[in-house]
């Protein structure tokens, strides 16, 4: 499952890391400092890209190339993430709520000079309602559409066969419909040439793309909100965050995020450098292969056929101490999990009341699994009834230091349940080849969620499965369970919001009830940034959100480079301003960007969150 790339979503989270090749750490850069020309934002990356392809780019780093590059109709707001007008200007439901109009701005413009218009947006729409490959990121958007038009210029109107309460919030790019109609294949490699993918009309343009190296974007001059005060963005990956780390050190990148805890406490109070610890909008998960199968019913891969029990499932989630892995691994930079929509989007979020809450309970654990007929044998591993030992398989990612702590607390905690478990850490694409075809037991995974609700919870629908040949699918645990379905597509079509709210969290309790995974934790977003040169980064959520982990372009779009706007360096501080802005730096290196898994992961649907 692509959430298991570190990131993770269509989501999350859902949900990408990547692992260079070995003994790499900082790639040399692309242009010495001194010869840089102009005011240049350095952003070290240890996540994956694997596709340009607006259409088919599912992983993090390259959701947010979209997101910097091609406008929404509509995008979540900086201050508390809620849909504000972006290409369009305004939008109107009918009074039944099954047509609505969006007022497209005019005089935008595609960075080849064509203007932009509605017939753009309903191209885009229309190509993800007839070709199953647009539908590869946000293919859940349009699920709902009956028909899309743009009666003129200026004008779209999309009716849907239902009411959809998140159409005020649609995470599509919109695309250039004279670039992308002559484009028979989007899964085609050239798909992500620039002279594909470089046409775009958000706040910067791509202008150069070396696989596994890096990526360059400059500001757009005539974009509609206005120039950034920045006039390149440059993207450089890194083995690790370590490596990351290092270079923030020296002064080569300037801002970095995904930081592990004991990373965050390292930099603080250096000089030079600022911390941000804001809400993340990502949880981590345990996921159970509990006889997976693809929609048509057929078994999936090769899980262990103990996990078809509930009360498996149940034990196993009687035996993790999710406050301790808060406590130990986290170091308390998180929240412990419960429903998939993270704390940080309140009105939706969902933890378990005392009576749902599976506590952690290792006599209950072993209880559950004693009354359920699997015994233990002299050696302390307890057998099914058929006569099958308890030995599973774990998995996630060998390059997070995360899945390395959550790895050895599960094992200990299971073999204390007479569970036997063999950790199998591995690389980012392999993990999402095993996640994808249900070849695993465990797995250590996430997922980035949006402000809408919708999305991360159909993740969990029986549509969401793949198709019997193996295309399409996002699901993000194969669950399927015609309750959940239910509470699903009632929460879609609820124009009150107190009712919508009660779906979205009786549809979590019910998926919390079933096992087919356990919501760990919610992890703060931790990052750091050359506060020596920058004087400010606008957030998301305000007054003290993410800086790079946002919905959303104003991180990097209102980037203020030190001195640049009357200020200096001296006063800069980990606080922020007024609460709108964090203080920053930006050092004047290229980045680079590994990228990897683009094969295996657009087999299936996803998110524009990537997944881990």
């Amino acid at each position: 499952m692509g959430w298991f790339l570190v990131h993770f979503q269509r989501r999350i989270g859902r949900i990408g890391a990547v692992v260079a090749a070995a003994g790499l750490a900082a790639i040399p850069l692309a242009v010495p400092a001194q010869a840089q020309q102009g005011k240049v934002l350095r952003v070290a990356l240890t996540t994956g890209i694997d596709h340009l392809n607006p259409f088919t780019a599912v992983l993090a780093a390259s959701t947010q190339i979209g997101r910097f590059t091609y406008e929404f109709l509509t995008v979540p707001d900086a201050a508390k993430a809620e849909a504000a007008p972006a290409l369009a200007e305004s939008w109107t439901p009918s009074p039944d709520k099954l047509t609505w109009t969006f007022k497209i701005r005019s005089g935008a413009k595609w960075s080849d000079g064509q203007p932009v218009t509605a017939k753009d947006a309903a191209f885009t729409f229309n190509r993800m309602l007839t070709d199953e490959n647009a539908r590869t990121a946000n293919g859940n958007y349009v699920a709902n559409f009956d028909t899309v038009t743009a009666p003129d210029d200026t004008t779209l109107v999309i009716k849907t066969k239902a009411v959809q309460v998140n159409m005020n919030l649609l995470d599509v790019p919109i695309v250039p419909q004279h670039i992308w109609e002559g484009v028979k294949d989007l899964k085609a490699p050239e798909t992500d040439d620039l002279k594909i993918a470089g046409v775009s009309d958000g706040p910067f343009k791509v202008t150069e793309y070396k696989p596994n190296e890096y990526v360059k974007l400059a500001a757009n001059k005539d974009y509609w909100r206005g120039a950034p005060k920045i006039d390149e963005l440059q993207l450089l990956q890194f083995k690790d965050t370590e490596a990351a780390v290092n270079a923030l050190k020296q002064g080569e990148v300037d801002v970095i995020n995904r930081l592990n805890p004991n990373q965050f406490a390292a930099l603080q109070g250096q000089e030079g450098i600022t911390t941000n610890a804001a809400p993340g909008r990502r949880y981590d998960e345990l996921a159970f292969n509990f006889g997976v199968t693809d929609s048509s019913n057929n078994p999936i891969g090769d899980g262990n056929p103990v996990l078809k029990d509930i009360n498996v499932r149940k034990a196993i989630t009687q035996a993790v101490d999710t406050q301790a892995l808060v406590d130990k691994v986290l170091k308390g930079l998180g929240q412990v999990g419960g429903g998939i929509v993270p704390p940080v989007y309140s009105a939706y979020h969902w933890d378990p009341s005392d009576t749902e809450k599976v506590k952690f309970d290792l006599a209950a654990a072993n209880n559950t699994l004693e009354q359920a007929g699997y015994k233990k044998g002299a050696d302390g591993v307890r057998t099914a009834p058929g006569g099958a030992k308890l030995e599973l398989r774990l998995t996630g990612h060998s390059n997070r230091s995360y899945d390395q702590g959550v790895a050895q607390y599960v094992s200990g905690w299971l073999k204390d349940i007479g569970i036997t478990v063999k950790q199998d850490l591995v690389s980012d694409d392999e993990l999402s080849d095993r996640t994808a075809t249900g070849k695993y037991d465990l797995a250590i995974g996430g997922y980035g969620t949006n402000p809408d609700p919708d999305y991360a919870l159909s993740l969990h629908t029986c549509a969401a499965r793949p198709s019997a040949d193996g295309k399409g699918g996002s699901t993000d645990t194969f669950f399927c369970d015609a309750a959940y379905d239910d509470l699903y597509k009632k929460q879609l079509t609820e124009t009150d919001d107190a009712k919508r709210a009660d779906y979205v969290k009786q549809a979590q309790a019910r998926l919390y009830s079933q096992f087919p995974t356990i919501v760990l934790d919610y992890q703060n977003a931790l990052e750091a940034y050359r506060s020596d040169k920058f004087s400010a980064f606008t957030t998301q959520p305000q007054p003290k959100g993410a800086i790079l982990e946002q919905t959303g372009y104003w991180g990097v779009y209102g980037a203020t480079p030190a001195g640049s706007d009357g200020t200096t360096d001296a006063n800069a501080t980990g606080g922020g301003s007024d609460g709108t802005v964090v203080w920053i730096v930006v050092g004047a290196v290229v980045l680079v960007i590994i990228i990897v898994g683009g094969v295996v992961i657009s087999r299936r649907n996803k998110t524009t969150e990537d997944r881990e």
